[in-house]
């Protein structure tokens, strides 16, 4: 626009808003009176530079402060994205030939999905575990089911993603003493333990121990990690469940960075440098359907959080105010009906991912929505993410979408909403206080209640669902987990369980049992059970005898 026009671009925004479009809208009216957001807020129909926008404090450059464009200056130039498989069914050695089979195929970094009873503490011979084991992920009770679980496969070179929240010091105690046995120093493994416990309470359900004892383990293994395995990413700050669980993308951003923020305060707390540990914090999010949302979703995030960071914790080190995280496609949008339809929303959730920046990736499978996914769809998801990162380009830019209006203004206005609902949380008293409340939740449970009262109104459209429906008349291969496996792990337990050195493995316990009664760092002598022959439902019981289990208040 030239310098001697009279009229600023806001003006001749007006006019074409009143003058251009809107008669033609009202002589054709729109598809639908309101375009939203996934909170609701309408969407404008275009977007125009900002003159105010100050590109500096804003965007910076690629690998610099605020890191609104990527936390490395060349991004995906340098490598690709660590492309991850989300995996884990039946027995060890079930799942073992799976990630050879993902290695095999391209796949780099292995991702961990263990079942429930190995998720709340229970080995797979406890009667709480019946009809769970193995179901929605690995069956691991004991030292011998890690070292079949990780069985020929190089810990030194592959990089593992573990699921893991209430048990995470007991999972990656077995996990440093089979890398240990194999050659591998502690100091030399890569990889993140999800360990984030406060997203359990909010979103998910499988905590054990109340939250305060929860927040000492994530501590001690903040301190742990810092010490003695600085490759080791300490938590994985998850809004995935959060989103999964119906939250919108505010939702989302406001309640990890939240829960993020209760973490560094937590290690603070107990005297640990900010500087020390934050490096090793990283963070995993969905990723869902709305392409333009959640690439702003992503930028929005890194910036705010190296703000938090920067301005709230005073972090000085570059790495403590970088937000790196990993992405999941939405399990919550893919659908039973017409499942192939599946294919095309995780390609665009996958491209909406890499285009915001992310550091790692799971591509869902199509069939996820009925049972387990079958190799060959999981094979597809993979060559998903290959697609994207090989043949379509846009691996070779960085923030490629760096200064479109659209993005730029979607990424403002996430961020200032994001942070209005994390300054709300903090006058309630913190996320601790808003967990006990029930506040959390019901927040999430109107959000998931609007969206569906849109898919039943027709307003929220769901191909093959709510509109172009189709006869599903073609009979599907489904994996099914083998419905034998708890005998046949009890007997195995049974057995493991005699031969092993039983003062040992009661001194080990009872040593776990006096560390958490006091203060020490509790990871050496979980490591020490661990190594003596405890299984992962006994030293989580050890420390349930301390801490005690916690159990959700109803709302009244």
């Amino acid at each position: 626009m030239s310098e001697h026009d009279p009229k600023d671009l806001g003006e001749l925004h007006s006019e074409w808003l009143e003058g251009v479009l809107g008669p033609l809208e009202a002589a054709r009216p729109p598809r639908q009176k309101v375009f939203p957001l996934s909170d609701g807020e309408a969407v404008p129909p275009l977007q125009i530079p900002n003159h105010s926008f100050d590109y500096a404090k804003k965007l910076g450059f690629p690998g610099s402060y605020p890191y609104t464009r990527g936390v490395q200056p060349n991004m995906y130039r340098g490598r690709h994205w660590t492309m991850r498989q989300y995996a884990g069914f039946g027995s060890a050695e079930e799942s073992n030939k799976r990630y050879r089979y993902l290695l095999e195929a391209g796949q780099t970094g292995l991702s961990v999905a263990f079942d429930l009873p190995t998720q709340m503490g229970y080995d797979s011979d406890h009667p709480m575990a019946l009809g769970e084991v193995g179901k929605v992920g690995v069956a691991v009770s004991s030292l011998e089911d890690m070292r079949t679980l990780f069985g020929g496969i190089p810990l030194d070179k592959v990089s593992t993603s573990m699921t893991i929240n209430s048990t995470a010091a007991v999972l990656l105690a077995m996990y440093i003493t089979v890398a240990e046995e194999n050659g591998v120093p502690r100091k030399a493994l890569r990889g993140t333990i999800q360990n984030d416990v406060l997203k359990e309470y909010i979103a998910r359900g499988t905590y054990i121990y109340p939250p305060g004892p929860s927040l000492r383990i994530v501590t001690d293994i903040f301190d742990f990690c810092a010490r003695e395995m600085p490759k080791w990413n300490t938590i994985s700050i998850s809004g995935y469940h959060i989103r999964e669980a119906g939250a919108d993308a505010v939702q989302e951003l406001a309640f990890t960075l939240a829960d993020g923020m209760t973490y560094v305060k937590a290690a603070m707390d107990v005297g640990l440098d900010v500087d020390e540990f934050a490096g090793q914090l990283a963070f995993f999010f969905a990723v869902h359907n709305n392409f333009l949302e959640e690439i702003a979703k992503f930028r929005a995030a890194r910036r705010l959080w190296a703000r938090i960071m920067k301005e709230r914790f005073g972090a000085k080190d570059a790495d403590s105010l970088k937000l790196r995280f990993h992405t999941q496609t939405g399990g919550s949008t893919l659908t039973a009906q017409q499942p192939e339809n599946n294919v095309v929303r995780v390609a665009l959730q996958a491209l909406a991912a890499v285009l915001g920046g992310t550091q790692s990736l799971h591509t869902n499978s199509m069939d996820e929505a009925m049972s387990l996914p079958t190799e060959a769809s999981v094979q597809l998801a993979l060559r998903t993410q290959q697609v994207i990162a090989f043949e379509s380009g846009v691996a070779d830019f960085v923030d490629p979408l760096g200064g479109s209006y659209a993005i730029e203004a979607m990424t403002d206005d996430l961020e200032r909403k994001a942070e209005a609902m994390i300054d709300r949380i903090m006058e309630m008293g913190g996320v601790l206080r808003c967990i006990e409340s029930g506040w959390v939740k019901r927040a999430i449970a109107d959000s998931s209640y609007r969206y569906q009262k849109g898919v039943e109104a027709g307003e929220a459209v769901i191909v093959g669902v709510n509109k172009f429906k189709a006869k599903e008349a073609q009979k599907r291969e489904l994996l099914r987990v083998n419905s034998s496996l708890s005998g046949a792990r009890t007997e195995s337990l049974g057995a493991l369980k005699k031969a092993r050195d039983q003062a040992a493995v009661a001194a080990g316990l009872e040593a776990v049992k006096v560390a958490a009664a006091g203060t020490e760092n509790l990871m050496p002598f979980i490591l020490a059970a661990v190594k003596a022959g405890a299984t992962m439902g006994e030293i989580s019981g050890a420390l349930e005898g301390v801490f005690g289990r916690y159990r959700e208040r109803p709302e009244i």
